[in-house]
């Protein structure tokens, strides 16, 4: 199938940028309008942090366990990532040290185990609850976390401190009890599990973070445990406003060059490319997208291949990257196991791109290509023209970057991004 392939330009969207000027005057303002001395000093907190690729986290973190010091309290750091880094203490080590997170550099021990504490039950049908072993056995837990829409459901709390508390730190215990009950309990038995977690008296509080379109932290807020659910409902609805989209509803192909576990919990977010991907659960109405092709896969996401479910085609190179091991855990956990499978594989992107645009009912001239590089980074995107004219059209504001080239280089590989 040697059809000839589309011609793309880059343009830049404008996006929601708000960031904060100075991120550690405004992690420790928050965090000493909300706690004092009296709630830390001598006491051993542990500092609950997950797997996603944060804006600042490392920063933040370290900011944290500052304050915590200074207030007289022996703080340390556990991964609150359920099943994520292959389900192993060592992994979600890794993971964390993917992010510039190790003992080194947080001046805090890093204290990974996969032991978990049942706390009780909670919802109808009750579900278990569980707690990381060694934030457990501290004096108190304090989660951080970025609040933004779920990728699976929507609803008062999605993706933040509440699902952190409950599914983070119960490790892959607590993620596959919450799981088991599919969409309805990610919807609807987090929240009562996060009274039961409330409950044990072990929550201290949280720190929400929100970014900006431009992947840049714009919110920082901390909350004790009673206030949390309140407080993240605020930021998500500040994440709403600021979330980047793509400039048309109506696209034959979006091309992502990468997916991964620190871009979305799904690998790429379900509220940028319009698929769900669950059974039984209805497609958002937009953005329509006829064909998706993932060209490969990030290497922060240490193998995890969750989310290329969702994609139509992918190339070898994708394939090589999966770690089935690591991927299989995640999937198995979410119990959501549309998203763990491999779509078609083609030899390379050019050849991806081509049965894509073949299979979509359009002709090259006429096909709508987007490219991105993820579903985080939508500022910049390569458009053919008649993706172009769409958005136009939709009353998008675009400022095109450069000529139409080729989509593809002569040996099969996708174009290279250019700087500036």
């Amino acid at each position: 199938m040697e059809q000839e392939l589309p011609r793309l330009a880059r343009f830049r969207c404008a996006l929601p940028g708000a960031g904060l000027a100075d991120m550690g005057a405004e992690v420790q303002k928050t965090l000493t309008g909300t706690f004092g001395s009296a709630d830390v000093a001598g006491r051993r907190i542990a500092v609950g942090l997950g797997s996603r690729g944060v804006a600042n986290y490392a920063l933040v973190a370290r900011r944290i366990v500052d304050w915590l010091r200074r207030h007289g309290a022996q703080p340390f750091i556990v991964p609150a990532m359920g099943s994520h880094g292959g389900a192993t203490a060592e992994g979600q080590r890794e993971v964390l040290a993917g992010w510039g997170i190790t003992s080194e550099s947080m001046g805090a021990p890093v204290r990974a185990t996969m032991e978990a504490v049942e706390l009780g039950t909670a919802g109808d049908p009750p579900v278990r609850v569980f707690m990381d072993r060694n934030a457990y056995e501290a004096d108190a837990v304090l989660v951080v976390n970025r609040v933004k829409p779920h990728t699976d459901f929507h609803g008062p709390v999605e993706s933040g401190l509440v699902k952190m508390a409950v599914i983070g730190l119960g490790k892959r215990r607590g993620a596959e009890a919450i799981h088991f009950r599919g969409v309805f309990g990610l919807a609807h038995l987090i929240r009562p599990a996060f009274d039961v977690v409330r409950a044990s008296g072990k929550l201290l509080g949280g720190v929400a973070l929100v970014e900006d379109g431009r992947e840049q932290t714009a919110v920082v807020r901390a909350a004790r445990a009673a206030d949390i659910p309140s407080v993240e409902a605020q930021c998500l609805a500040q994440a709403r406003l600021n979330m980047a989209s793509l400039p048309l509803d109506q696209i034959d192909v979006l091309v992502l060059d990468e997916i991964g576990k620190e871009i979305s919990g799904t690998g790429m977010d379900t509220n940028v490319v319009g698929r769900i991907g669950i059974a039984g659960v209805a497609e958002p109405e937009a953005p329509r997208v006829r064909r998706i092709v993932v060209l490969g896969l990030t290497e922060a996401s240490h193998g995890n291949a969750l989310g290329i479910g969702l994609a139509d085609v992918t190339t070898r190179r994708f394939a090589r990257q999966v770690d089935h091991e690591v991927t299989n855990a995640n999937v198995l956990t979410s119990t959501f196991l549309e998203r763990g499978r491999m779509p078609l594989v083609a030899a390379d992107d050019a050849e991806a791109l081509r049965w894509a645009i073949h299979t979509c009912g359009a002709t090259v001239r006429d096909a709508a290509v987007v490219r991105v590089r993820n579903t985080l980074a939508l500022e910049t995107l390569l458009l053919s023209q008649a993706a172009a004219d769409r958005a136009h059209a939709a009353g998008s504001v675009l400022t095109q970057d450069s000529d139409y080239e080729p989509a593809c280089t002569d040996d099969g590989a996708i174009v290279p991004w250019r700087s500036g």
